[in-house]
C-alpha cells in the first residue's frame, strides 16, 4: 500500500499537468451528463413491505390513476378573518375572491376551470347540501352527515378560519420552482394588506419555501480557514486544503445530480453529501499536507517528501476513508432505498475526497513547488527536549494522562454516560409542517387549522377498503361497517367513507384521529386499527389496508428501529476487521469501537436533551427526525476511526521502530496531536455552521455531527484511548500468533519506504 502511493505521489507531483487535465475532464463529462440527463429529486418514502406501502399498492388498483401521497404538490391556504368579523362578511369575501383570482395566474398553476376554487364560506355551504342530500337520498341520519361535513368543511365552527386547496401542475413536491412560492407568497401578502385578513399557507407543495443557503458552508469554510492559517501559519498552505475539498465535493454534487437520471434522490442528499465531503476532504488534505511539511525538515527532495507523505499519510487516509464508504455503504442492510441513496452519495463524496487529497495535493504541490508554504504569518519556534525531540501540548497533555491513566478513563465514561442517559427518552418521527419554526408560515399555518379544526385535520390515517370478494349487494353496508368500526376505535375524531371507485369495489374510509401526527398517541391509534383489522375482515369479508402520509411515515420509523441493531453489527464488525489489519492488533480495534459507542450515545442523549426536550430553550422541542441517529452512527463511526486511524498509527509507527508503548503513546501525540485538534476543529465548524440552517433535519443532523466530534474527538481519541493504552501496556498490541500469520501486510507506516533518517535512529517530528 505504502510503495504504491507513495510511486502515485510522485508521479502525480511529476506530472501535475495530466493530473490536473483528468480532473477538468471529469467535471466536463460528468456536469454535460448532468445538464442534459438530469432528472428531479424525489423525496418519496416508497419502501417495498412495509404495511402501508402494501395497502398504498391496494390503492392503487382500486383506484388507477390515483396518485401517492409523496407525488401530490398540494398548497393548503389559511385564511383568518380580523378579530370581530367572519369569513362569510361581504369584504373578507371580496377579498378572498382577489385571492382566488390571482391563483390562476401563479407559475406552474393549472387552468382556472381545472382549479374550481370557491372562498371557504360557500365551498361549506355547497358541501354540506351535499352531504344532506346524499343522507336523504340513502337514509343516513341528518346529525351524522352534517358531522362528517363539518369534518371535511374548509370553513371553521366560528366562520373565521378557513382553508383553500389546490395543487401546483407537477409531477411532484420537488418540481415546484422558487419563483412559483415567490409569486405565491406576494399575492398572499397583497391580500392581507389590502383586506386585512390574515394568510398563512402550508402543504407539500410548498416546501420550496425552505431553500437551503450557502450561508453554512461559507461559514464553515472561514473557520476552517482559520483553523488552517493557524496551523500551517501559511495563506498558501491554509488555502489548499480547501480549494481540494470544495473540487471534491462539487464533482460529487455534480454526481448526484447525474445520478437522478438513474435512480430517485431525496432533495436533503446533496446536503448531507456536502457535510461530510467538506469536513473529510479538509482533513485528509491536512494529514497528508502537514505529513510532507515534516519531511521536508529530513530532505531537500519536495518530490521525495510527497511521495513519503503520500506513502505514510495517504495510506492512513486510505483507510480512514474506507472506514467511512464501509459504515456509510452499509445503510443498504436497511433495505430503505432513500437511506440507501443517501449513504451511497456521501460515501462518493468521501471516495473522491480521498482521492483528491492522493491526486490534487501532489499535483498542486507541484506547481507551486517552493511556494507551497508561502504567505507565512505565523512562525513556529517549538522548544526541544535535550535529545532534540519537539516538546508541544501533545506531550504534555498525553504525559498528564500518562499520570493517571485509569482516573482519566473514569472519568470520561462518567461523563458520557451521563450524557447518554436522556436518550431513554428518545422519541423519532418525521418532520412535518408541524415540527417546522413558528416563525415559518407552513408551521403557522399548521397551529391555525389544529386550533380550527382539530389536531387531526393535518395528519388523516386512510383506510383501503377492498370488497372485490364481497357480493355485489353487500359491498356498501360492508363499506359502512369498516367506517363504524374504525369510528368507535378510540382516538378517532371521525371516520367516513369518503370515495368509492367506479365498479363499486373499492372504497376509502378517511380517519380523523383526535391527536397530531407527530404525537405518540397517533402511532398508537395506527397500531390498534392494525391489531383490528383482522377482526373486521372476517365480519365484513373485505380486505382492508391502512395508509397516508403519517402511517407511512410511521413504519418507515419503525423500520428504521428495526434495521439499527443489524446495521450497527454490519459497521462495527466489517471495521473492526479493517482496523485488525490496520494496527495488527485485538484490543487497539476493540477499544476504538467501544469509545465510538461511548460516543454516539452521549451525542444522541445530548441530541434528545437539546432538540427533543427544548432543553435551555435554544430550540423549540420537536421529535427527532427518523433517520438521524442511523445516518449519525454511519457518519461518526467512519470519522470517529479517522482519529483512531491518524493518530494511533503514529504510535504504532514509533512502537513499531523499537519504542515502547508509553514512550509511543506520547511520540503518537507529539507529531499527530496538534493535526488530529486542527482537524476535528474544522470539522466541528463545518457541521456546527450547519445549525444555522431553517430546515429542522439539516439542523438536528449539523448539531449532533458537530456534537459527536467534540466527544469523540476530544473525550474519546484524545483522553480514553491514550489512557486505555497507558493501561494496556505492551499487551495493546497482542494479536493471536496464527492470525498475525495469516492477516496481508497493508504497510500503513511505511515501512518498505527508503526512509534514511529512519535508519538513523532519527524519529519524525511534526512540524505544523
Amino acid at each position: 500500500m505504502a510503495t504504491l502511493l507513495y510511486r502515485l505521489g510522485k508521479t502525480a507531483f511529476r506530472r501535475w499537468p495530466f493530473f490536473l487535465l483528468a480532473w477538468l475532464i471529469a467535471f466536463l463529462a460528468v456536469g454535460g451528463f448532468a445538464a442534459s440527463q438530469s432528472k428531479p429529486m424525489s423525496d418519496a418514502l416508497t419502501i417495498p413491505g412495509i404495511p402501508s406501502e402494501k395497502a398504498a399498492d391496494l390503492q392503487a388498483e382500486l383506484f388507477p390513476g390515483s396518485r401517492d401521497a409523496f407525488s401530490e404538490a398540494t398548497v393548503n391556504l389559511v385564511v383568518v378573518a380580523p378579530e370581530g368579523t367572519t369569513l362569510e362578511d361581504e369584504e373578507n369575501v371580496e377579498a378572498i375572491d382577489e385571492l382566488i383570482a390571482g391563483i390562476p395566474d401563479l407559475p406552474q398553476t393549472p387552468p382556472a376551470d381545472e382549479l374550481q376554487l370557491a372562498d371557504p364560506a360557500t365551498a361549506a355551504a355547497g358541501q354540506q347540501k351535499m352531504f344532506v342530500d346524499a343522507a336523504r337520498e340513502s337514509g343516513q341520519p341528518l346529525d351524522v352527515a352534517r358531522q362528517n361535513a363539518a369534518v371535511l368543511s374548509p370553513l371553521s365552527e366560528d366562520k373565521r378560519v378557513g382553508t383553500i386547496t389546490f395543487e401546483w401542475d407537477v409531477d411532484a413536491p420537488t418540481e415546484v420552482e422558487v419563483a412559483s412560492i415567490d409569486a405565491l407568497e406576494e399575492l398572499m401578502a397583497d391580500v392581507e394588506e389590502s383586506s386585512g385578513l390574515r394568510v398563512e399557507v402550508n402543504g407539500s407543495g410548498t416546501s420550496a419555501i425552505t431553500e437551503l443557503g450557502l450561508t453554512s458552508e461559507a461559514i464553515g469554510v472561514a473557520v476552517a480557514l482559520l483553523v488552517l492559517l493557524v496551523t500551517f501559519g501559511s495563506l498558501v498552505a491554509a488555502g489548499m486544503p480547501i480549494w481540494i475539498a470544495l473540487v471534491a465535493v462539487g464533482l460529487t454534487n455534480i454526481g448526484i445530480v447525474a445520478m437522478t437520471a438513474f435512480t430517485d434522490i431525496g432533495s436533503t442528499t446533496p446536503m448531507l453529501a456536502t457535510m461530510i465531503g467538506l469536513a473529510v476532504g479538509i482533513d485528509y488534505t491536512l494529514f497528508i499536507l502537514a505529513r510532507y511539511r515534516s519531511e521536508l525538515h529530513h530532505t531537500d527532495d519536495r518530490q521525495e517528501a510527497v511521495g513519503i507523505a503520500v506513502g505514510t499519510a495517504g495510506s492512513a487516509v486510505v483507510f480512514a476513508g474506507l472506514t467511512v464508504i464501509i459504515a456509510l455503504t452499509a445503510l443498504v442492510v436497511v433495505d430503505i432505498p432513500f437511506l440507501a441513496s443517501m449513504g451511497f452519495a456521501a460515501a462518493s463524496g468521501v471516495a473522491l475526497a480521498v482521492l483528491a487529497a492522493l491526486t490534487l495535493l501532489p499535483a498542486f504541490l507541484g506547481v507551486l513547488k517552493s511556494k507551497a508554504f508561502g504567505g507565512q504569518v505565523i512562525k513556529h519556534n517549538p522548544k526541544r527536549e535535550a535529545d532534540g525531540h519537539i516538546i508541544n501540548n501533545g506531550v504534555r497533555w498525553a504525559r498528564l494522562v500518562g499520570k493517571a491513566p485509569a482516573a482519566f478513563a473514569l472519568l470520561v465514561v462518567v461523563v458520557l454516560g451521563a450524557l447518554a442517559f436522556p436518550i431513554k427518552d428518545l422519541y423519532l418521527a418525521f418532520p412535518t409542517d408541524g415540527t417546522k419554526p413558528t416563525s415559518t408560515t407552513q408551521r403557522q399555518a399548521t397551529d391555525l387549522v389544529a386550533e380550527a379544526f382539530g389536531p387531526g385535520r393535518e395528519g388523516p390515517l386512510l383506510v383501503v377498503v377492498d370488497a372485490r370478494d364481497v357480493p355485489e349487494e353487500e359491498r356498501g353496508q360492508s363499506f359502512g361497517a369498516v367506517a363504524a368500526w374504525a369510528a368507535e376505535t378510540e382516538g378517532v375524531s371521525n371516520a367516513q367513507v369518503v370515495l368509492t371507485n367506479e365498479e363499486g369495489t373499492g372504497a376509502q374510509v378517511m380517519v380523523t384521529p383526535a391527536t397530531g401526527p407527530d404525537d405518540e398517541a397517533t402511532k398508537d391509534l395506527l397500531e390498534t386499527l392494525r391489531a383490528g383489522q383482522s377482526d373486521i375482515e372476517e365480519e365484513t369479508g373485505t380486505t382492508t389496508g391502512v395508509t397516508g402520509l403519517t402511517a407511512i411515515t410511521t413504519d418507515v420509523s419503525d423500520r428504521l428501529s428495526d434495521a439499527l441493531p443489524v446495521y450497527l453489527a454490519v459497521v462495527i464488525g466489517l471495521a473492526f476487521i479493517l482496523l485488525v489489519l490496520v494496527f495488527r492488533s485485538i484490543l487497539v480495534p476493540l477499544t476504538a469501537t467501544l469509545g465510538f459507542l461511548l460516543s454516539v450515545l452521549a451525542t444522541l442523549g445530548a441530541t434528545v436533551l437539546i432538540f427533543q426536550k427544548g432543553t435551555f430553550g435554544i430550540i423549540e422541542g420537536q421529535p427527532i427526525v427518523s433517520f438521524m441517529p442511523i445516518i449519525l452512527i454511519g457518519m461518526v463511526f467512519g470519522l470517529a476511526m479517522d482519529y483512531q486511524v491518524f493518530l494511533v498509527t503514529r504510535m504504532r509507527e514509533a512502537h513499531v521502530h523499537g519504542m515502547s508503548t508509553r514512550d509511543a503513546v506520547v511520540d503518537g501525540f507529539r507529531n499527530s496531536a496538534r493535526v488530529v485538534t486542527a482537524a476535528a476543529a474544522i470539522m466541528i465548524a463545518v457541521f456546527a455552521a450547519f445549525i444555522l440552517q431553517t430546515e429542522p433535519i439539516i439542523k438536528s443532523m449539523g448539531f449532533a455531527l458537530a456534537a459527536a466530534i467534540v466527544f469523540d474527538a476530544f473525550v474519546v481519541r484524545l483522553v480514553l484511548i491514550p489512557a486505555l493504552l497507558y493501561l494496556m501496556g505492551e499487551r495493546a498490541w497482542w494479536i493471536p500468533r496464527w492470525l498475525d500469520r495469516v492477516l496481508p501486510n497493508v504497510d500503513v507506516e511505511g515501512e518498505k519506504l527508503d526512509r534514511p533518517h529512519l535508519k538513523a535512529g532519527v524519529v519524525d517530528d511534526d512540524y505544523v
